[in-house]
């Protein structure tokens, strides 16, 4: 059974309200109708009814238990609007301008799950990352002790020897072009973390390098990873969930043990990590990528270091993408003493 199916599964007892803030896009549309008809929790689509009743019309799909939210019709927008214009980086603009980002779907999507009107959100089907992650990172805060906020890209691989029952976790793929040694020892942290509360599992991190370690290198990257590792590992053992990390390690080191052992690796990561930290933007973005292009199954990004759940789809996100980064962001929001009772 796919993560997919099983956290679906587990939400029925559990269901969730989840926000989407392009309301009107018909693969969010598409998507909201398999989250309700699912009984998985009530889908939130922002957007101008009569748009998105045209929309589902075309398309077939019935909006019965989706609710539909026109900003300017709230009777939230009052009392939204108290809470943005009394935020620190909204307290000095005029009203006007308060009124103005409140009226933007995503800052109000946003605000209403830092209000606890919605449990999770899912953006970023139609907009630019930046637009999208804007309101988010403005409005939500990070968890207590930690300084960066990062994403992760879920991916299905369909093959059962690899990570958690064949599901990786990869991180950074979304926000971090050129993260210090802190932000990999945090990222590598918050992922496990979120990997561990989505499977129940022990987070295996591999910290990944183009190098395994007994191997000679110097390059300033391979150290910052070598020194991320190191800083890791301390920030694991003050965590209440199972973490092991390992680095530097290369990909098959850290998936394949044949590789490991022909390396000389013996861990209790090496050959059998389910989280995978890469040193860099470009590696994980590019290599989350081409596992979609190539046939994986991947849900992202799924954003991580925040007190609320959230999802940034990309523009070309088909609906099982969206439905798939609902289904994880919703899971997210239940406690995980009920996840797994």
């Amino acid at each position: 059974m796919s993560l997919i199916s099983k956290l679906s599964a587990r939400l029925q007892n559990h269901p969730k309200r989840i926000v989407f803030p392009e309301g009107e896009d018909p693969r969010i549309i598409k998507a909201a109708r398999m989250f309700s008809s699912r009984k998985l929790g009530v889908p939130i689509l922002i957007g101008d009814r009569a748009k998105i009743e045209a929309q589902a019309k075309e398309l077939d799909v019935l909006l019965e238990n989706i609710r539909i939210l026109e900003i300017d019709k709230s009777d939230d927008f009052g009392d939204l609007l108290k809470i943005l214009k009394g935020m620190p980086k909204f307290r000095n603009l005029d009203i006007a301008d308060v009124e103005r980002f409140l009226r933007i779907p995503n800052y109000f999507a946003t605000l209403m799950l830092a209000t606890a009107r919605a449990d999770a959100m899912v953006s970023g089907a139609t907009q630019l990352s930046a637009s999208s992650l804007r309101p988010v990172f403005q409005l939500i805060s990070l968890q207590k002790g930690f300084k960066t906020a990062s994403s992760m890209t879920i991916v299905e691989t369909g093959n059962p020897d690899l990570g958690a029952d064949g599901v990786l976790f990869l991180s950074d793929c979304g926000v971090i072009p050129e993260p210090t040694e802190d932000q990999l020892a945090e990222i590598a942290i918050t992922t496990a973390k979120l990997a561990n509360h989505l499977t129940g599992a022990a987070s295996k991190v591999a910290m990944l390098s183009f190098v395994s370690k007994l191997q000679v290198a110097k390059t300033g990257s391979v150290l910052k990873v070598k020194a991320a590792t190191a800083l890791a590992h301390q920030r694991a053992q003050a965590e209440t969930c199972e973490i092991e990390v390992d680095g530097e390690l290369q990909v098959d080191s850290a998936l394949v043990p044949a590789a490991a052992k022909a390396r000389g690796i013996n861990s209790s990561v090496a050959g059998k990590a389910n989280v995978l930290i890469f040193p860099d933007l470009n590696s994980g973005n590019i290599s989350s990528k081409i596992l979609n292009i190539v046939g994986c199954r991947t849900y992202g990004q799924i954003l991580t270091g925040l007190v609320k759940p959230v999802a940034e789809v990309t523009r070309s996100s088909h609906t099982e993408d969206i439905f798939g980064a609902a289904v994880v962001v919703a899971a997210q929001a239940v406690d995980m003493k009920y996840l797994y009772p």
